[in-house]
């Protein structure tokens, strides 16, 4: 219990997918204006890595390393298919993505429309696939790790976002000079935050 509450805590605030990582910046950039179109995004984000991750790392343990196969007879022992890993994991990560996708514009097409081009963009947001990677290079004992680390990473990432979108919200009545405006001011901010960020180093789980 102790492991999954270290692995909660430092996917979300110490191996943020965007302040140490910089992972999945061009839709935190784009749809950061606006708290409510923020707080859509990483929900659908947060659902996207908690059913892509522990998906992954089934397929990765089972089918894509190297003797996974062991499991279906001792002759394919030997087989290693782990270089199909990129392959797999974006298949798996587009499916869920399109789900996701007429899920949000049958029962939510407002913020379906507020997303736009973002939305199907998941599937090549780098912090989803970051999540499975991290999670096949750090080699989770268990299912049950693998998925706190995709909620703790999900969650991470909506923070990020959330908090960068009422900042900018804010911003929009602040006097930002006019070369700064816009993604300027915002990258300048990116990186202030991926600072602040750095002080959770100290966490000791």
């Amino acid at each position: 219990m102790e492991n999954l509450l270290s692995i909660f805590v430092k996917s979300i605030f110490i191996d943020n997918m965007v302040f140490a990582f910089f992972f999945g910046m061009c839709s935190f950039i784009a749809v950061s204006k606006s708290v409510k179109t923020a707080m859509g995004l990483g929900i659908a984000v947060i659902f996207v890595m908690v059913m892509t991750v522990p998906i992954n790392y089934i397929l990765n343990k089972y089918v894509l390393s190297e003797g996974a196969l062991s499991w279906i007879s001792p002759e394919y022992a030997s087989v290693d298919l782990s270089f199909l890993s990129f392959i797999v994991f974006i298949a798996v990560i587009a499916s869920f993505v399109q789900l996701v996708e007429m899920v949000v514009e049958k029962f939510a097409p407002t913020l379906y429309n507020q997303l736009g081009i973002f939305l199907p963009l998941i599937a090549v947001n780098c912090a989803i696939m970051g999540g499975s990677l991290f999670m096949q290079e750090r080699d989770y004992a268990t299912l049950g790790e693998a998925s706190v680390f995709a909620l703790g990473s999900g969650i991470g990432w909506w923070l990020a976002i959330i908090l960068m979108a009422a900042i900018r919200e804010k911003l929009a009545y602040s006097n930002v000079p006019a070369p700064l405006k816009g993604v300027g001011i915002t990258f300048i901010l990116t990186g202030l935050m991926g600072i602040a960020f750095m002080t959770f180093l100290g966490i000791q789980l």
